[in-house]
């Protein structure tokens, strides 16, 4: 029998969000980790709001925007405008960010200024470190064995805001043609994101770029270790060095052989020296194109190295992710504050779904 096409909506409802939200639903354990470390972050979150106490309208509470910000980047939404208008319908977002049927959203405006009190005082930093700890805890990290990389960052800027920073423009036409005019960075900077530099990299085309790295264990490829810096050529092997020594200095027993795997581009004697100075094994792939490699060959013919230069394309997944799922491939915030903020937080989000994963096949681990 056809049924009828009809619509009686009731007056009143006695079932609550939760039951709306299937139990399978893979944003159900990421929730319970993000809630593990936002609870952990109760100090640093009341040290935030201590200037609330003069009064005034109260701002959007730290951990719903953090929910929301992640929520963001798991489903790959837009924009603020964009997430504050499908939290409005969607019983889902408002469940995991923990807002009521009831509950107003927040103006887009009022959610994207909330966000810079976060960079102040580094919540997004503190937050990636609690999602590290809760994968310590289950023992998914080896804690000795790592990998690192870079990949390019489009910045939000064009090539028309790629001006003389002496104010001499050199396009006065307004054709936004710049053949046959030399610019660098060196002369030249971008009038919409200043932090951003023109570079390029191997078969890739000259744009306005920031470079973010990762450290990532090689036990479940999690990232451990993230940033941004600006793009130049050296900005590789110096973020390296960076992680690479706090990662060292975690480590509880000096005597402990901690390795780092690396591609072709790491392979220079004055990375390979720093390594060895802070008694890290250089797990380095030789390049041996033209040139002697810094590696010494007793390493690279280890079993350890071997292993390691399997386990360093882990490293990729993570980028490819933030990418295609993520909002790395071109961000759209400016400077290299919210650029880095931006990227710590999605390889957050990255290690949360990976952590999931491992929740569910190794039960034991946990």
């Amino acid at each position: 029998m056809r049924g009828s096409d009809s619509y009686t909506e009731g007056l009143f409802t006695m079932r609550r969000l939760d039951d709306f939200v299937p139990a399978n639903h893979p944003l159900r354990r990421i929730r319970i980790m993000v809630n593990e470390a936002l609870a952990k972050m109760d100090e640093l979150f009341s040290r935030m709001y201590e200037a609330d106490i003069k009064g005034g309208r109260p701002s959007v509470p730290p951990e719903k925007l953090l929910r929301a910000m992640l929520l963001q980047i798991l489903f790959s939404i837009r924009s603020e405008r964009q997430l504050m208008e499908q939290t409005r319908y969607n019983m889902l977002f408002r469940w995991f960010i923990g807002l009521s049927m009831d509950d107003d959203v927040w103006v887009p405006t009022v959610f994207t200024k909330n966000r810079q009190r976060l960079i102040e005082h580094d919540a997004i930093v503190a937050f990636f470190n609690e999602v590290i700890n809760t994968a310590e805890k289950k023992r998914w990290l080896s804690g000795e064995h790592f990998s690192v990389d870079g990949t390019l960052i489009q910045a939000w800027a064009g090539h028309k805001s790629f001006v003389p920073k002496d104010g001499d423009d050199d396009d006065a036409g307004g054709t936004g043609s710049f053949k046959g005019k030399k610019r660098s960075n060196e002369t030249h900077e971008s009038k919409t994101d200043p932090d951003s530099k023109l570079f390029r990299k191997g078969k890739t085309a000259s744009e306005l770029r920031y470079m973010g790295h990762t450290l990532t264990d090689n036990r479940h490829g999690l990232v451990v270790n993230a940033m941004v810096t600006q793009a130049d050529g050296f900005a590789e092997r110096e973020a390296a060095k960076m992680m690479i020594k706090d990662a060292r200095q975690a480590v509880a027993d000096p005597k402990t052989e901690v390795t780092l795997g690396a591609d072709k581009g790491y392979d220079a004697a004055e990375f390979i020296e720093e390594l060895q100075r802070l008694k890290v094994t250089p797990h380095v792939a030789q390049n041996k194109s033209g040139r002697s490699s810094a590696v010494p060959d007793e390493i690279a013919k280890t079993e350890g190295y071997a292993l390691s230069q399997r386990k360093r394309k882990l490293i990729e997944q993570g980028f490819g992710w933030a990418k295609f799922v993520g909002p790395i491939r071109q961000v759209m915030v400016r400077g290299i504050e919210k650029v880095d903020q931006l990227f710590v937080l999605t390889m957050a989000a990255y290690n949360l779904t990976r952590m999931r994963t491992l929740a569910e096949l190794r039960p034991v681990a946990a």
